[in-house]
């Protein structure tokens, strides 16, 4: 799909016509005080400033890495700065807009700008390098992810777009003119590029939102009914089965909920605006009934995870509900700079502009364990969730009807238990790596259906190889009693944590194996 001409025409009109962009007001600005925030997520603002603060390179212009040189993690290159997180940077200390903010905020804003690709031939149009660092694509053996981000369109897009709806008179004039170009950019990439489905639904929201910004912004009447479309479209993925297909991710769903605050804060229509609050209110009772308060985690399965225990990792939905919580009842870490995923922290002053919006029965669950109850879930046709939220032990699992796997080192973790250990930390396991899977759960009792060799991650502090057995692992507050099929079994220390708790449990040629987990 091609820049459109009568969108070229209407940014060069633009471009010519205002030389203060806030002649052209942007849509339900909020015009939030950091004095009028609540304490929560103003703790949580200040301690993210803070931490951005310490990683500022007044030279370069950019955030650093959480730590200096750190190998990125999808290309394998040193990368020492963080370009989508400079972003963040900015908008932060516009809000805060202390002695010297708006400056350093510019300098950002200018430096990140820098980092766009604008060669209109490449599928890579539109997005932003991940670091400086990492060397421009190039040639047939470009891969999408490993060589370039496509995403990163929509997540510094969106980043600009609340910075030109709420802080415009913050930033000079001609560098704001500059970073609405740059939206149209990527909403144009994004186009040519073709590759993003609704169904893609962090992306899909946030894309929905950049569009119909930019959209309104540039009166470009294309853009404008496509977008209307999309935004259309993506609620009717949804309300299918009231679920997103990315289904109960601890990360992406902070992300949908990001997306969802910018449909009802700044939808250039009511219908748009209603979406996004209804089904931002649905996603927020979801959350609610898989969560568990006294472990401070939500139950599985998860669709795309990046860790087991959000009391040790940063994950964006763990964000969220920490604006609501105080930090010793929220599912976050005391954040260092050894913290997981800790740049995923630098989103707060997203998360604290736009506000946490839950239902008053959602935000009631995630103070107080509401009792023991299962929770089940249609995902797809294909596809439902199945959990137990018990007094002492979580258990969630996901039955494909056998169309998805579990391949290795995956986000998808489609059987689940978390509980807490005699120590005072949460133990895990999970299903690491399966052919295609069922896993159902009923009250305490786990089936994991699947035919050939499967995979299980566990870590719980205090725990022995001697301890784990075909048919029954011994645990640090939890017996798990095993009835399998298998040919044989193997356990292994796992090298994926540096503490010797962590093992790596294999059932060979299985087709059934049934868990039953028994807390002390």
């Amino acid at each position: 799909m091609q820049f459109s001409t009568r969108g070229a025409i209407a940014l060069v009109v633009a471009l010519a016509t205002f030389s203060a962009p806030q002649l052209r007001a942007a849509p339900h600005a909020r015009k939030v005080s950091l004095q009028k925030l609540p304490p929560n997520a103003r703790s949580i603002f200040d301690a993210a400033m803070q931490s951005m603060d310490a990683a500022w390179d007044p030279e370069a212009r950019l955030v650093r890495t959480p730590t200096d040189f750190s190998e990125h993690a999808d290309t394998g290159h040193s990368a020492r700065y963080m370009v989508r997180e400079t972003s963040n940077y900015a908008l932060g200390l516009l809000m805060r807009d202390g002695p010297g903010d708006r400056a350093r905020a510019a300098d950002a804003l200018n430096a990140v700008l820098k980092e766009q690709f604008l060669d209109q031939s490449k599928p890579w149009y539109g997005t932003f390098r991940r670091t400086p660092e990492e060397p421009d694509p190039a040639g047939s053996n470009t891969v999408m992810w490993t060589n370039y981000d496509p995403n990163w369109r929509v997540f510094i897009g969106t980043t600009f777009e609340l910075i030109l709806i709420e802080y415009p008179d913050r930033i000079p004039s001609d560098l704001a003119l500059r970073m609405y170009k740059a939206i149209d950019t990527a909403i144009a990439g994004e186009m040519k590029h073709g590759r993003l489905k609704p169904s893609y639904s962090n992306i899909a929201l946030m894309y929905g939102a950049l569009w119909d910004f930019a959209a309104t912004h540039d009166n470009n009447a294309e853009w404008k009914q496509k977008s209307a479309a999309w935004v259309r479209e993506v609620t009717r993925l949804y309300h299918l089965y009231d679920a997103f297909d990315e289904y109960n991710s601890p990360t992406y769903y902070g992300v949908d909920l990001f997306g969802l605050a910018l449909w009802r804060s700044y939808g250039s229509s009511s219908d748009m605006r209603a979406a996004g609050a209804s089904i931002e209110a649905h996603l927020w009772n979801d959350i609610a009934d898989f969560y568990h308060p006294g472990l401070r985690n939500i139950a599985g399965p998860y669709d795309r995870s990046y860790g087991m225990d959000m009391e040790t990792y940063v994950a964006y939905a763990g964000l969220w509900i920490r604006t609501l919580l105080p930090p010793d009842k929220a599912p976050f870490p005391i954040p260092d700079a050894q913290t997981d995923h800790l740049a995923d922290f630098w989103f707060a002053p997203q998360v604290a502009l736009l506000g946490a919006n839950p239902p008053a029965a959602a935000l009631a669950k995630l103070k107080t364990f509401s009792g023991e109850h299962a929770v089940e879930r249609q995902i797809t046709e294909d596809r439902s969730a199945t959990a137990w939220i018990g007094d002492k032990v979580i258990l969630g699992g996901e039955n494909t009807k056998l169309t998805k796997d579990a391949p290795p080192d995956t986000q998808f973790h489609p059987a689940t238990a978390q509980w807490r250990t005699p120590s005072g930390s949460i133990g895990w396991f999970c299903v690491w790596q399966s052919p295609k899977i069922n896993a159902d759960v009923n009250h305490t009792t786990m089936t994991i259906t699947a035919d050939g060799t499967v995979i299980i991650r566990l870590k719980a502090a205090g725990t022995r190889r001697e301890d784990i057995t075909a048919d029954r692992w011994t645990l640090p507050g939890l017996t798990v009693t095993i009835e399998g099929d298998q040919k044989s079994f193997g356990v292994k220390e796992s090298i994926y944590y540096k503490e010797g708790d962590s093992f790596e449990i294999t059932y060979t040629n299985m087709h059934q194996l049934k868990l039953t987990l028994t807390p002390q």
